[in-house]
């Protein structure tokens, strides 16, 4: 830092690394995902959550390769959740308003559709944590991802993709005979299930987690915003 001039413990401007060019390539992929579920037929949702699942694990990917490149940056820690969110909003606005639109054929058990309350808590956490990070830059911090806020989108994640391919397989049971198939019913009925419990865990971690940042960050609140 001092041969370039710089003041000892001062970061560096962020740069367009690695990681954070696959954290935009992930932004760039959420219309794609959210469009799929809306087309006809299996194999359209089939592509959907194979794009999801390859998406999701990107964001594994750009974390990993931003610690061990040591490319840790603040872009990088506000565009990684802005990618989340948006990967959010591309995948739970549809299957939510497709699970409602087309009950009969992909109601799961206890719910049948998704339960509106539930779509407005997880938006509405990401947009609190949103106004959240903004408000907490004005007094020259930076929030990154935490360990809870990660564990939630693992979870969120797992809802989302389990709901995806359950619209699959749903729309795969009558052009793959499957309807009267054992081994199908019993997926039918696995698959359902894990979905009814996997969004009740999602969204216990997603109060949780919100909590978890506030409670971390409280001493913000005694903060006064930077003069710039």
């Amino acid at each position: 830092q001092q041969a370039r001039g710089e003041e000892p413990g001062v970061s560096a401007p962020a740069v367009w690394t690695l990681p954070n060019l696959i954290t935009i390539a992930r932004m760039c992929f959420t219309p794609v995902i959210a469009l799929l579920p809306f087309i006809e037929g299996y194999r359209p949702k089939l592509i959907c959550f194979v794009t999801f699942v390859l998406v999701a694990l990107s964001d594994v990917l750009d974390g990993y390769l931003a610690r061990s490149r040591q490319q840790v940056t603040d872009l990088g820690k506000l565009l990684d959740p802005l990618a989340d969110k948006l990967l959010l909003f591309a995948t739970l606005i549809p299957i939510f308003w497709i699970s409602r639109q087309r009950e009969a054929e992909y109601g799961i058990p206890v719910w049948g559709s998704i339960p509106l309350w539930v779509t407005l808590l997880l938006i509405g956490r990401e947009v609190a944590m949103t106004l959240f990070r903004w408000w907490a830059s004005k007094r020259g911090v930076v929030i990154a991802a935490g360990s809870a806020g990660k564990l939630k989108a693992l979870f969120q994640n797992i809802f989302i993709g389990a709901v995806i391919l359950w619209f699959a397989f749903r729309d795969a049971r009558k052009p793959m005979g499957w309807e009267h198939d054992p081994v199908a019913r019993f997926w039918n009925e696995f698959h359902g299930g894990f979905v009814a419990v996997v969004m009740v865990i999602a969204v216990i971690l997603t109060v949780y987690s919100f909590i978890t940042y506030v409670y971390h960050n409280r001493a913000l609140f005694n903060a006064t915003p930077r003069g710039d």
